[in-house]
């Protein structure tokens, strides 16, 4: 089984300040192209009739493409490949590039959630990120999903943006929650190497948020969505109860994954493989019938184990202390002693005996204790 199928589209009509992720301006013909290799390479995997418990369909911009295609891709992975009663099929979006006909057409193809990228809601801080979509359009696209029949929105949003105040922030979280959301995901902004926003900085054009705030903007997030109704479930995510994302949590718990299109990564049978980032040379490969994957690497024991505490520790029940022990035939506590007292002793970790987890003030810093298991 597959715990989870991620389908990449790196198309966008304009690549944000801050994005450094497999990405190329849209372009209608080669976007025709992709699409069509892209069902190809799905019926090369769908040989095997995989089961499949969640679908995302991420990029990149998804909508900036017809929604036409997305559904003949949905399509297609209804073909090909088992679906798991009530499964959950995400669509990316960014306000701005939907509309209410388009949207339908999804949801008619079988999307039944949406994952809208709002980031912020002051539109001088969606210019210094690059977005192309106005905090208009934000409100605009939330209500057009709703028509649209989605039941289940998350928002995602980004803190730390160079500029941002508490207000701003503030005035952000007020507005999520007026949208009703069932899914916030809140990170803090990353300046990326190679992005126009890290050279901005380097020019002294554009000063980065103090750590200081950024730590006070993640902890009011967290004490505002707890007021309001959410689970703080993970590290950067907040759902109400029962509207976890179910993709994303195969992630966290170390589940097999498959990717397909440029750049995308997968977890299978042992292995992790990427795919050809080149929208032409990943066209090419599909045409000549062969799989686009430009590396592949074994995964051995002890790295699978090292990648299921980090990220279990990401969730805020921690990790799973039982399944562990079943998955791997030895107590996460017996392999990792020396890491794991020490970490307890520093107020890091705690443990309850069936769940191994980041104490409330670490969250933040977790990328600090995940480097004692790597």
């Amino acid at each position: 089984m597959v715990a989870g199928l991620y389908v990449h589209i790196p198309f966008c009509l304009k690549k944000c300040h801050y994005c450094d992720f497999v990405s190329y301006p849209y372009d209608e013909e080669e976007a025709r192209a992709y699409c069509d290799a892209l069902i190809q390479e799905i019926g090369l995997y769908g040989a095997e009739r995989k089961e499949v418990a969640s679908i995302f369909i991420g990029g990149g911009t998804p909508t900036c493409l017809p929604a036409g295609n997305l559904a003949a891709v949905l399509e297609e992975i209804n073909r090909f490949f088992n679906l798991s009663r009530g499964i959950e099929i995400t669509v990316e979006a960014n306000p701005g590039t939907v509309d209410l006909a388009g949207l339908r057409v999804l949801r008619a193809a079988g999307a039944n959630r949406l994952s809208l990228g709002i980031q912020a809601s002051r539109d001088r801080l969606l210019h210094v990120l690059g977005r192309v979509h106005t905090s208009a359009e934000a409100v605009e696209a939330v209500h057009v999903a709703r028509t649209a029949g989605f039941d289940n929105l998350n928002i995602d949003l980004i803190f730390g943006i160079p500029g941002q105040t508490m207000i701003d922030w503030q005035q952000t979280l007020r507005q999520i929650v007026d949208f009703e959301p069932e899914h916030v995901a809140a990170y803090n902004l990353q300046i990326e190497d190679g992005t126009p926003l890290k050279r901005a900085v380097a020019q002294g054009k554009v000063t980065p948020c103090p750590e200081e705030l950024e730590l006070a903007m993640y902890r009011e997030a967290v004490e505002f969505f707890a007021a309001n109704g959410f689970i703080h479930y993970e590290i950067s995510n907040f759902a109400r109860p029962g509207r976890e994302s179910i993709h994303n949590l195969g992630y966290w718990l170390n589940r097999p994954y498959l990717g397909v299109g440029a750049g995308a990564h997968s977890y299978l049978g042992g292995c992790r493989f990427a795919n050809v980032t080149d929208i032409t040379s990943y066209v090419e490969k599909i045409g000549r019938g062969n799989l686009p994957v430009a590396s592949r690497e074994v995964i051995l024991p002890e790295t699978e184990m090292a990648e299921t505490v980090f990220l279990g520790l990401r969730l805020i029940q921690g990790l799973d202390l039982h399944a562990f022990y079943q998955r791997f035939g030895r107590p996460v506590k017996e392999i990792y002693r020396n890491e794991i007292d020490r970490l307890i002793k520093l107020g890091l970790l705690e443990d309850n005996e069936d769940f191994l987890r980041l104490t409330p003030a670490v969250l933040p810093l977790a990328n600090e204790v995940f480097k004692a298991f790597v």
